[in-house]
């Protein structure tokens, strides 16, 4: 069937004059032979706006009810997509994340695609029709409307290529991937490759041009995966699996993110059990932790320290009020003026002496770190959200990038 799946992000479609000037990115490739299947963001900042109505009612809204509310977003774009195509002469339609086959699974807000069933656009695509699927979106076994959290566009244009054996072109607002988000670094450089793995870590570190789950689809399906800009004709980026033509730096990318609460929970009682206990509520209510921390048993209690999303506050704070109610004498400190940077590259495997020039550099230029934790190709370091501009500019020089 010759298809190919194209996404377009919340800026390539936030005016009826950005949709109409994508839709000739979509009519092109239906010039050159392909069929294509549609993947769009809502427009602009929508899904905040919609957040902060949520918000004026509760500060902490019924989640089934958010996504109830945040998935009118896509199904505003997908429809007035569909029907520019058709003013165009080019038979279209519009499908939710249901009516596409997307169902999901896990807790509202956060749900992940269990499964999908492409029947349903196989069978338009066949009668000629370009599929407009809204993104982010799909059911739950039990018939309520899910959204699959921020990003969750690039999962579902990618999950949707897996499943249809195809290609996935991602349209944004950037021109590619680049070594670092070039509007915290200007003189950033351009990828033309880099491996899901590179990849994947950056994204979960919180390079935001693309979904860490996405890229994780791509991976395991083998998707190759191109990010553009929706605005200009340049090359952007090619993610796929490592091979010998490409280059392999001990360091290919810095990833920066002020999207981190840092949490200390202190005077815990010491028992393997109560500590199961506080990352099991928080695993309950899928809160994803990254950097953990504990100290040595003091007199039978330990402290405990991790890193989340801000977005998770609310939660976690439902959480500690419970544990409080448990363990009594449980204290909760929280700290939101942090900054997590990671350095990323499949070449540390192989060369020995990154992490120490990164601390040589931090103690250089007097740069405080509250946590770190290592992969097999990254390091990341929580700083003061003070020092960060510095941080990025001295690491780039330093590796080039």
């Amino acid at each position: 069937m010759n298809i190919i799946v194209q996404k377009y992000g919340g800026t390539s479609v936030e005016s009826i004059e950005k949709m109409q000037n994508i839709t000739n990115k979509i009519i092109n490739k239906i010039n050159q032979g392909h069929n294509v299947v549609v993947v769009a963001s809502a427009m602009g900042k929508t899904t905040n706006q919609l957040l902060k109505m949520a918000e004026s009612i509760s500060v902490n809204p019924c989640k089934r009810e958010l996504d109830m509310l945040m998935s009118t977003g896509e199904q505003v774009s997908i429809s007035l997509l569909s029907m520019i195509l058709k003013e165009k002469g080019y038979d279209s339609i519009s499908l939710t994340g249901f009516q596409a086959g997307i169902r999901t699974e896990g807790v509202h807000t956060k749900n992940k695609i269990a499964r999908v069933n492409i029947d349903n656009i196989k069978k338009h695509v066949q009668q000629g029709k370009i599929v407009v699927v809204a993104g982010f979106q799909g059911i739950n076994e039990i018939g309520d409307i899910t959204t699959l959290g921020r990003g969750g566009s690039d999962t579902t244009a990618v999950a949707l290529a897996a499943k249809l054996e195809c290609a996935c072109e991602i349209y944004t607002d950037v021109e590619g991937i680049y070594s670092i988000d070039p509007r915290v670094y200007a003189d950033a450089k351009k990828l033309e490759y880099i491996s899901y793995e590179e990849m994947m870590e950056m994204s979960s570190l919180g390079a935001k041009v693309m979904e860490p789950r996405s890229v994780e689809l791509g991976k395991k399906y083998n998707v190759p995966i191109y990010v553009a800009s929706s605005h200009k004709d340049i090359k952007g980026t090619y993610i796929k699996e490592f091979d010998q033509t490409m280059e392999q730096k001990s360091i290919t990318g810095l990833s920066v993110s002020d999207n981190v609460l840092m949490i200390t929970v202190n005077h815990v009682p010491y028992s393997p059990v109560n500590i199961s206990d506080v990352f099991g509520r928080l695993a309950g209510q899928d809160v994803n932790i990254d950097m953990i921390s504990q100290t040595s048993p003091n007199q039978g209690h330990v402290n405990i320290s991790f890193t989340t999303s801000k977005e998770d506050e609310s939660t976690i704070d439902d959480i500690m009020r419970s544990l409080k109610g448990k363990y009594g004498g449980i204290e909760l400190q929280k700290d939101a003026d942090i900054t997590k940077i990671s350095v990323i590259g499949t070449g540390m495997r192989n060369e020995s002496g990154v992490a120490s020039k990164v601390f040589k550099l931090f103690a250089d230029h007097s740069i405080e770190f509250k946590q770190v934790t290592t992969s097999e190709i990254s390091i990341s370091y929580t700083i003061k959200s003070k020092d960060k501009l510095r941080a990025v500019n001295m690491l780039a020089k330093t590796f080039n990038l």
